[in-house]
Order: structure tokens, then sequence, then C-alpha cells
């Protein structure tokens, strides 16, 4: 292996990481954030644009924050917390 065989691997592996990557920020941003802080839930569009890149790029760390937060439980339009 030459070091531009070995440089074109970690371009496709970072590109890959990525591609997950912006996967995941478009369901975090929309859904995901809101499961971890309900302030977030209620985050303008610029909110959303803001954190995009950084739901990106640790999305290893917000998947498994995400996985592990408490599903957050219905409440009735008549209830208040």
């Amino acid at each position: 292996m030459t070091a531009i065989d070995i440089a074109g691997a970690a371009v496709r592996v970072v590109a890959a990481y990525l591609v997950v990557g912006a996967v995941f920020a478009g369901w975090f941003v929309t859904t995901g954030a809101g499961r971890l802080d309900p302030a977030a839930a209620k985050g303008s569009v610029g909110f959303r644009l803001l954190i995009t890149p950084g739901a990106m790029t640790l999305w290893p760390v917000l998947l498994w924050k995400s996985v592990r937060a408490p599903h957050p439980m219905p409440q009735s339009p008549d209830h208040t917390p």
C-alpha cells in the first residue's frame, strides 16, 4: 500500500462518517434534540441550522444519548405540569 492508497482510504472513511452524520443530523435537528432537551423542541430554524454541523460531527455521542434518554410521557391537553 502506498501513501496515496492510505490517504484515499482515509478520505473514504471520513466521507462515510459525514454521510452517516448528515442523515443522523436530519433526524436529530427535527426530533432528536427535543428528546434530550425540551427547550430544543421549540427551537427556531436558525437554532436548528446552528446545531446541524455539531450533530453531523458528534453523531455517535448524540445517538448514544438519544437512545439512553427517557421517552417523554405524552400529556393530555387538560393536564398542566
